[in-house]
């Protein structure tokens, strides 16, 4: 049987290692599901103990996708078996991503991300807590989860609120795809190579003198990577950053009509990113725009806390089920929502959403 993900070493010339994490399910765009990050939990701190190792690098199979994000479909099967209830799948699948997601961003030594092609929800989540992120010319890169009745997780609480302002708030509520110059301008990603560089940039990091340092070997890291880059494509989010920003201000149902009235004959970026809004889930508008509100103000694992709350909610009482059957099972593209737009959603409703089930008590992340 083909392993999920795929764990090698790769020798230098210093006598130290990389450490390499291929995700290995090319058919299915390298989407994780709890094995895959179970496996990924155990390697990568494996590796971070491990003297040998001076710097690890994660990247997908094939020339499509990194990674497309979370395999959704089980945990849409999951939930629409046990409608109103926390489904233990899913607490536990949020759980051990988010835990994943913490150690890439608390790793200490180099983590390189090779965010080549397609970037997706779960997959953006691994590349955002990496210390050096890689976008190509062919990147794709977004956080689409208002389309299934999601919101942008995997630590996009706290991403998404540390970009310029209001752009993480448009990604969310827009579901907008990145390129590189994008990604770089976003901060999701600090380096822009070519997309066939891969091979010879690992020769290059076989020829560094890595020692035990992981400052200096972050050091080191940065300076090979540097000397590859490449002239970034034009951004549309830095070139129409005070339209973006004027565009999000303010209340949801404000942001909502200021969408609705955009020129029909504008920036087509602007056309699908309008139409995407409305057309996604109103009670994921909230979350994200409460989330834009709370990711300045809470610290890392804060984030991933109140994620877990409000993502096994999603699952049980959201509109989660309805958006993964129009999207991905049904492919009608026509989901049901509860609500027909975000002025339509009651308050009681989103509060449910937003009030973790373990409220007073123990929460599963306070081992963090």
């Amino acid at each position: 049987m083909t392993q999920k993900v795929v764990f090698q070493t790769l020798g230098t010339v210093s006598g130290k290692q990389i450490g390499v994490a291929t995700l290995n399910v090319e058919a299915a765009l390298n989407a994780l599901d709890l094995d895959m990050v179970w496996a990924l939990n155990a390697q990568l701190k494996a590796w971070q103990t491990d003297d040998d190792i001076a710097m690890v690098l994660l990247d997908g199979a094939g020339e499509k996708a990194f990674c497309a994000g979370g395999d959704v479909r089980a945990l849409y099967q999951a939930s629409k078996e046990a409608p109103g209830s926390v489904d233990t799948l899913a607490k536990v699948f949020f759980e051990e991503e988010y835990r994943l997601d913490y150690l890439i961003h608390e790793f200490g030594k180099p983590l390189m991300v090779w965010g080549d092609g397609i970037v997706m929800g779960g997959g953006l989540g691994l590349m955002a807590g990496a210390s050096h992120r890689i976008a190509t010319e062919r990147s794709r890169i977004a956080m689409p989860e208002i389309t299934i009745g999601l919101y942008p997780d995997v630590g996009g609480t706290f991403f998404l609120a540390h970009m310029p302002e209001k752009i993480g708030l448009f990604l969310g509520l827009t579901a907008f795809q990145m390129n590189g110059a994008d990604a770089l301008f976003a901060g999701t990603a600090n380096y822009l190579l070519r997309s066939d560089d891969k091979e010879p940039l690992l020769d290059a990091l076989a020829e560094v003198m890595w020692d035990e340092d992981a400052s200096a070997n972050h050091g080191r890291l940065s300076a090979v990577l540097c000397a590859r880059e490449v002239p970034a494509q034009e951004s549309f989010l830095k070139a129409h950053h005070e339209t973006i920003s004027a565009l999000c201000e303010g209340e949801l149902t404000d942001i909502a009509q200021r969408f609705k009235a955009l020129d029909e004959e504008g920036a087509p970026h602007f056309m699908r990113a309008r139409d995407t809004f409305l057309a996604g889930s109103p009670l994921s508008a909230h979350i994200i725009w409460h989330q834009a509100i709370i990711g300045d103000e809470l610290p890392l694992d804060d984030c991933f806390h109140w994620e877990l709350g409000v993502s096994v909610n999603c699952c049980a009482h959201g509109d989660f089920v309805e958006g993964v059957r129009a999207l991905l099972i049904d492919k009608d593209r026509n989901p049901k929502w509860q609500f027909a737009d975000v002025a339509s959603v009651p308050e009681d409703v989103l509060e449910r959403l937003l009030t973790s089930p373990w409220e007073g008590g123990a929460h599963p992340l306070d081992n963090l």
